[in-house]
C-alpha cells in the first residue's frame, strides 16, 4: 500500500486509479493510529479498498508529511562509504547516530525555510526513511524487517555551520522545516529489498547525489537490530538511514541552499519530493 496524509490530517491510500480516503473505509485516525492498529486493520482496509473503483486525482500540494509526530527521529551519520570518504573521516565501525526533533518535519511540497540570522550554510541529504511498525527491543538482525511498517523519503537538511560549530549534530539537524518527509509511506510488503533502491537529490535540475541503498555500510536490518539493543523503538519512530556522497559542503566550490532553489529528492519505488527554499532574516 501507498499511504499518505493530507493537509487536513486525513489518511489516504494512493492507488493506480486515484486517491481513496480511509474515512470511506471506516478508519478515521491518523497515520500513527493506523500503525498502532496493526496488521489486521491494514488487511481489512486493503480488502475494502479493492471493492472501490476509481478515486480522486492526487494533488501533490495537498500532501502533508505522512507522519508528523514520531516519538523520535534517529539519524544515521556516515552510512555510505563514498560520503564517509568525501568527508575525510574513517568508516564507522558501528552506527553513528544523532537525533532530529520532530518539530523539523515538513511535507513533500512544503518550503524549506532558512533562518538567515542563525545559519548561512544549509545543505541537502537524500535519505531512505524507515518507519517502525511495532515496539522493538533487543531485536535479532534476521527479525529486524518484521518490525518495519514501511518506507519513505527524507531530506536531512543540515545547517553545517551549526553542526560543526556545536561539535555535536542535533541542533544543526533540527531547525524548523529541516526534515521534509514524503510523499508517501510505502508498506514493507511492496519494498521487497530496502537494500536495492535508487536514491538521489537534485538542486535546480542539477543532479548532485545519485546512488543506491545497496551502498549503505549498515543495512536497515542491521541498524534496527543494533540500535534496539541500546534503546526501544516505538511504533511510528523514524530512522533516517544516512546519505550517499555528493553533499554540498564537500563540493568545490561548496554548494549551499539559498532562497529560490528547488530541491528534488527521489527514491525509485517510493516517489519524489519537490521543496522550494525560502529564507527569513
Amino acid at each position: 500500500m501507498r499511504l499518505a496524509t493530507l493537509k487536513d490530517n486525513s489518511v489516504v491510500m494512493i492507488t493506480k486509479s486515484g486517491v481513496i480516503n480511509l474515512n470511506q473505509l471506516g478508519f478515521n485516525g491518523s497515520m500513527l493510529g493506523l500503525i498502532l492498529a496493526g496488521g489486521n486493520e491494514l488487511e481489512r482496509i486493503k480488502s475494502k479498498a479493492s471493492e472501490i473503483t476509481g478515486g480522486e486525482a492526487l494533488k501533490p500540494e495537498s500532501l502533508s508529511a505522512p507522519i508528523k509526530n514520531p516519538s523520535k527521529i534517529v539519524g544515521i551519520g556516515l552510512n555510505y562509504s563514498d560520503h564517509a570518504n568525501e568527508t575525510g573521516l574513517e568508516i564507522p565501525k558501528s552506527p553513528l547516530i544523532f537525533a532530529k526533533f520532530s518539530s523539523s518535519i515538513i511535507g513533500p511540497a512544503d518550503p524549506i525555510i532558512i533562518p538567515e540570522a542563525v545559519t548561512k550554510k544549509v545543505d541537502y541529504e537524500a535519505e531512505l526513511g524507515v518507519i517502525i511498525g511495532k515496539r522493538a527491543k533487543n531485536v535479532l538482525p534476521k527479525d529486524s524487517l518484521d518490525y518495519v511498517f514501511g518506507y519513505s523519503i527524507i531530506n536531512d537538511i543540515s545547517a553545517r555551520d551549526i553542526q560543526f560549530g556545536d561539535k555535536q549534530w542535533t541542533r544543526g539537524k533540527s531547525l524548523d522545516t529541516f526534515c521534509p518527509i514524503g510523499p508517501v509511506i510505502v508498506s514493507k510488503d511492496e519494498i521487497h529489498d530496502p537494500q536495492n533502491l535508487e536514491i538521489g537529490c537534485e538542486v535546480n535540475g542539477e543532479i548532485l547525489q545519485q546512488s543506491n541503498t545497496k551502498n549503505m555500510i549498515f543495512s536497515v536490518a542491521e541498524l534496527i537490530s543494533e540500535l534496539s539493543h541500546s534503546f526501544t523503538f516505538e511504533p511510528g519512530d523514524v530512522i533516517a538511514t544516512g546519505t550517499p556522497g555528493g553533499v554540498g559542503y564537500k563540493r568545490n566550490p561548496p554548494i549551499y541552499l539559498k532562497r529560490g532553489d528547488i530541491v528534488r529528492t527521489w527514491i525509485k519505488g517510493i516517489g519524489e519530493m519537490i521543496n522550494q527554499v525560502d529564507s527569513v532574516k
